[in-house]
């Protein structure tokens, strides 16, 4: 039997180039956008252009992933986003008079690219090793995305005084760079470009007496076919993705909690604002940002060697809280280093409930469903970030920079306790469910 070294190497290298460009991308654009506008409510709108795609296009997305090569998927999304960050340098090649309106139609096909790419990415995991191997690969394939989170923004920081047209061209390189890695994995028992989707006729089944967790166990003789139809219309297949999400109570409450606490901790988009405020450039936004990578990197590594096994739901609600507090400190906070400091352990709680939620979402989802709902999730977790970074710039122009982020860290506070009511098996979720071994029945 092969190493699967290569292929894991090749998995790291795809997110790694991605995520970093990604990151570079958002930091330049962010600063560029506000020293435009001066307004919050800008940074806002920035966010929401880049994540209104991944919302829109979540059914043909998600259907995509699960009926075609999810390596060829996630490397045409890359591919688009190499082509939207060459056409931002040539915009911005002669920068004077740029005006916001052409960046903003950029930034919106660019989501486009990442509705696709991210949920086809993130399905590819799963699919390399053995269910039990599942948190030990999302663990390194964390590690090299907070990586990337830490180089991202520093890279894009240090670019942008070189020309604003420079970083683009970077970002594009390292989108093309994913697209050939992610195209180097080799998926064991998939022929590229075959659809994994049942035939028409089968009917997926759970064993009898399976749980997802707590209480949630299906009887005998109901087939799993009455909650996922057998394929039929393509939109029928891929809206299965979001009632299988809606079905289970904790995969909804582990998602929605991400959707709804961080709607109100979206902090981090108001850091073009945060730096101005601070008198800091470029530079020193780019290390706020890279705080976040810090954090998050730190807490990411140290779980990747002693992985959280019990407890998962009383972790992922902790988490939570404790990055609603941080939130609270950094809009409070007129110091460069205790906002470093703030945006570090938010960043590490945040990555303590990221690791959560990317662990139990493949393993309570059958394999052929995991890219309708990764694509599902993709939304909730780009609502969670893009609306909760609109939600910030709009109180942002209400309340300023620091109404803005103190108001939306009590209300992630508030999220964290309601869903530990709300959300009961979710809250007793002491270990993450059996692997779910899901064979058709022919």
């Amino acid at each position: 039997m092969p190493s699967k070294r290569p292929q894991v190497t090749a998995l790291l290298c795809a997110t790694s180039a991605t995520a970093m460009a990604n990151m570079a991308q958002t930091t330049v654009l962010g600063l560029l956008v506000y020293q435009l506008t001066r307004s919050e409510l800008d940074l806002g709108f920035l966010g929401l252009a880049e994540f209104a795609p991944a919302a829109l296009l979540v059914v043909v997305a998600g259907s995509a992933v699960d009926r075609f090569d999810r390596r060829r998927v996630a490397a045409v999304g890359a591919l688009s986003n190499t082509a939207v960050a060459l056409a931002l340098a040539v915009y911005l090649r002669h920068p004077r008079g740029a005006a916001t309106t052409p960046i903003f139609l950029l930034v919106l096909a660019y989501g486009v690219g990442q509705a696709f790419l991210a949920p086809a990415l993130r399905s590819v995991p799963s699919a390399m090793v053995s269910d039990d191997r599942v948190p030990w690969l999302v663990a390194r394939n964390s590690v090299a995305w907070q990586a990337a989170s830490i180089t991202g923004p520093l890279l894009g920081g240090f670019l942008y005084d070189s020309g604003l047209w420079v970083p683009f061209v970077v970002v594009a390189a390292m989108d093309a760079i994913g697209a050939a890695a992610v195209l180097a994995i080799r998926i064991p028992g998939e022929t590229p470009g075959h659809p994994r989707l049942q035939p028409p006729g089968t009917t997926p089944a759970i064993e009898v007496g399976h749980s997802l967790e707590v209480g949630h166990v299906l009887e005998e003789g109901i087939p799993l076919a009455e909650d996922i139809p057998a394929p039929g219309s393509r939109v029928r297949e891929a809206l299965e993705g979001l009632r299988f999400v809606r079905a289970e109570s904790i995969l909804l409450g582990a998602i929605s909690l991400d959707l709804f606490a961080v709607l109100f901790g979206g902090a981090v988009t108001l850091l073009p604002a945060i730096a101005v405020r601070l008198h800091v450039g470029a530079i020193g936004l780019g290390w706020l940002r890279a705080s976040s990578g810090l954090g998050a990197g730190l807490m990411t590594v140290l779980i990747s060697i002693r992985p959280i096994k019990r407890r998962v739901g009383r972790a992922l609600l902790a988490a939570v809280a404790v990055f609603g507090a941080w939130t609270v400190v950094l809009g409070i906070t007129r110091s460069y280093a205790l906002s470093f400091i703030a945006i570090f352990a938010l960043s590490a709680a945040d990555s303590v409930s990221v690791f959560v939620r990317a662990t139990l979402v493949p393993l309570a989802t059958p394999p052929a469903m995991r890219g309708r709902v990764l694509a599902v999730e993709n939304v909730f977790i780009g609502a969670s970030n893009q609306l909760g970074g609109f939600e910030s710039g709009a109180v942002g122009q209400l309340l300023g920079t620091t109404g803005s982020i103190v108001f939306g860290g009590i209300g992630t506070l508030v999220v964290a306790l309601a869903w530990g009511v709300l959300f009961s098996p979710l809250r007793r979720l002491d270990g993450f469910p059996s692997p779910a071994e899901r064979s058709p029945q022919v």
